[in-house]
């Protein structure tokens, strides 16, 4: 039996780093962690190694329940895939286990109430854009990344791994870019072609 902890933060500015202290604390031996969007689990390596590798008697333990997911369906799913184990889930805050009958219902109710929290704020923030653009002070969010810089080092022949280390982010955000740019100048290139 083993308590096996997993930390998740959304981008790669936020610090993991509290979450795997506290996980540490409560017991666990392994504590895997990674920096993606909780919105679904697609490219959560980290989670899917460890439900693969969860035994009969082992524990899963997170700090808080956004942290296993925003979607309700996702999150009771990750259970059902851990209890189909035979191993259990834990959340620190506010402290509700699986183990017993009581923790499903808790459990699905704080999933359902993350997923409507998500759903709030993605309204509110909308509502805010509108207002900003209807006050003409909306500007779009900035680039996570230089494009211009992802061009420049592809075109002195740099792979796609060495951009995204030297960036520090991940290939897919590397292959996005050179993606849209190839878009760009394909649409650039049918403009300018007579019919």
């Amino acid at each position: 039996m083993a308590r096996i902890g997993y930390a998740r933060v959304s981008t790669t500015d936020q610090d993991v780093e509290a979450q795997i202290a506290r996980l540490t604390s409560e017991g666990c031996e392994i504590v895997r962690a990674e920096k993606i969007s909780g919105a679904s689990r697609d490219g959560r390596a980290e989670l899917a190694t460890i439900i693969t590798f969860l035994r009969p008697g082992d524990e899963l333990m997170v700090t808080r329940l956004d942290r296993l997911g925003r979607d309700t369906r996702d999150v009771l799913n990750i259970i059902h895939e851990c209890e189909q184990r035979g191993a259990s889930v834990t959340v620190l805050d506010p402290h509700v286990s699986m183990r017993g009958e009581m923790g499903h219902v808790v459990l699905t109710v704080l999933g359902m109430v993350a997923q409507m929290e998500r759903r709030f704020i993605k309204e509110r923030q909308r509502e805010g854009i509108e207002r900003a653009k209807a006050e003409g002070v909306y500007k779009g969010g900035r680039p996570r990344l230089d494009h211009h810089a992802i061009r420049q080092m592809q075109a002195a022949g740099r792979s796609v791994v060495e951009i995204a280390i030297d960036l520090g982010c991940s290939r897919m955000q590397v292959y996005r870019v050179l993606k849209l740019e190839r878009q760009a100048v394909s649409s650039k290139l049918v403009d300018v072609m007579p019919l």
